[in-house]
């Protein structure tokens, strides 16, 4: 695992060491799927690098893969990934010109129940912060007109750890310094709810519409 120190003297996570010094998607994906640059890689099955191919317009970035992503090495391959396609097609999306991936590459969990099922448990900042090269890699190399993140995880990596999904879903900015780290990126973002929301909403009908309704802003700006 590579391992830096802070000033602090505290060991920091970090997955720079593992990106390749050139190439497109496919050398960053194989890379990665090499990447120890923090504890997560030790009990997930494999790395899940994004999906889609460099020419996407539009980005979705969601936090981190969860059972079925791990096992299959897709991002949105579980139910949290149908909630997904159905909201972008009623929001005239198109998948087939979307890039899906996660601010973190590997599935955290803890395990529970007589069948020691996975439960799904939230990347610690650390966790986020030693996987950011691996999205702003991506970002840098689909190029997207469009990045839409989905949840606070996803959010916070992206725009900041003061960025607040509740107070600013749904609007459409300009990415700057952030999502683009300053390469002239001509990206346009927006925060909405991670889809898995959806399933764990009471009023599930309600919170969809909510999140169906923050996708078409995105579909409006790729017109």
């Amino acid at each position: 695992m590579a391992e830096r120190r802070d000033r602090a003297g505290e060991q920091r996570y970090d997955a720079t060491p593992y990106l390749p010094d050139r190439g497109g998607l496919p050398a960053y994906r194989e890379a990665a799927a090499a990447c120890e640059g923090c504890p997560l890689h030790e009990h997930a099955t494999r790395t899940v690098f994004g999906s889609g191919e460099a020419s996407a317009r539009l980005v979705l970035a969601g936090e981190q893969p969860g059972d079925q992503e791990d096992r299959q090495g897709q991002p949105f391959v579980g139910p949290a990934g149908g909630v997904l396609r159905r909201a972008l097609e009623e929001a005239g999306l198109d998948l087939a010109d979307a890039y899906l991936t996660n601010a973190v590459k590997h599935f955290k969990f803890t395990s529970a129940g007589p069948g020691k099922r996975r439960i799904h448990k939230p990347p610690s900042l650390r966790e986020m912060t030693a996987c950011r090269p691996w999205l702003t890699a991506e970002l840098r190399l689909v190029d997207p007109e469009v990045i839409v993140a989905l949840g606070a995880t996803a959010a916070k990596s992206l725009f900041g750890p003061s960025f607040r999904v509740t107070k600013e879903r749904g609007a459409l900015f300009p990415t700057g310094e952030g999502a683009g780290d300053g390469d002239g990126s001509r990206a346009r973002a927006l925060a909405t709810i991670h889809p898995s929301a959806v399933l764990r909403s009471e009023d599930r009908e309600a919170v969809y519409r909510g999140f169906v309704s923050d996708l078409r802003v995105a579909a409006a700006a790729l017109r």
